[in-house]
């Protein structure tokens, strides 16, 4: 990325939780450490990122207000309250983004985030204004209709199971959401509703999506492994 420019990041941290059986994803601790702590860290050392926004639930808010006083997070700029839908979140991110050219969006319940991932994806985007980490499928993937019935097996050497960070230029994901109509789980995909290409990139087998206990218990694993 060209050393001009200035990059923002918005960290998506504001969903229910629901599949975790009563623990807060983003607050409970992997090394010790709340997972959204382990997001932000790496962003807050990452240096081609110039602010830092964290949108949160509204019971975390307080608590994502402390832990930016307690670790010093010299980049986060607004710790900000999301809404019902994914996209209400990243809306309520871009609005609080000031003085940037390109916007790092990442879930913050995928904590095994390396400031390579982030500086790679700044790289990608670079020639088509939007870029999203990526991992090649490995398993055999079928296409069926509401009874089970399989349509279809698809190609597999051509899916990919897309992660975060996706990175845009910031006029680009401001329009998308603009003319955002329906619910999605992927920013990626209101970029492509609008014409722009989006390049896939090479995302980490280990940077998983914590929604379950056991996805806890394998990143607390991989965190091991990384040796941090």
């Amino acid at each position: 990325m060209h050393s001009q420019l200035k990059a923002g990041a918005i960290i998506v941290a504001a969903g229910s939780s629901e599949r975790m059986g009563g623990v807060d994803k983003v607050m409970a601790l992997l090394g010790g450490k709340p997972i959204l702590a382990r997001v932000v860290d790496t962003f807050q050392d990452c240096k081609l990122i110039t602010q830092i926004v964290i949108v949160l639930s509204k019971p975390n808010l307080e608590r994502g207000r402390q832990l930016v006083t307690e670790h010093n997070w010299s980049k986060v700029t607004d710790v900000c309250l999301g809404g019902r839908r994914r996209q209400d979140s990243v809306v309520a991110g871009l609005n609080r983004l000031h003085d940037c050219d390109w916007v790092v969006i990442h879930d913050g319940a995928r904590p095994l985030l390396t400031e390579e991932l982030i500086d790679r994806g700044l790289n990608e985007a670079e020639a088509t204004g939007a870029a999203a980490a990526a991992i090649p499928v490995t398993d055999t993937i079928k296409a069926a209709g509401d009874d089970r019935l399989v349509q279809e097996t698809l190609l597999r050497q051509n899916l990919w199971a897309v992660q975060t960070p996706q990175v845009f230029r910031l006029d680009i994901i401001a329009e998308a959401y603009h003319k955002a109509d329906g619910e999605v789980t992927d920013d990626a995909s209101l970029v492509e509703q609008l014409g722009y290409r989006v390049k896939l990139y090479m995302g980490a087998y280990d940077n998983i999506k914590i929604t379950t206990p056991r996805d806890l218990a394998l990143a607390e694993v991989l965190w091991q492994k990384h040796g941090k």
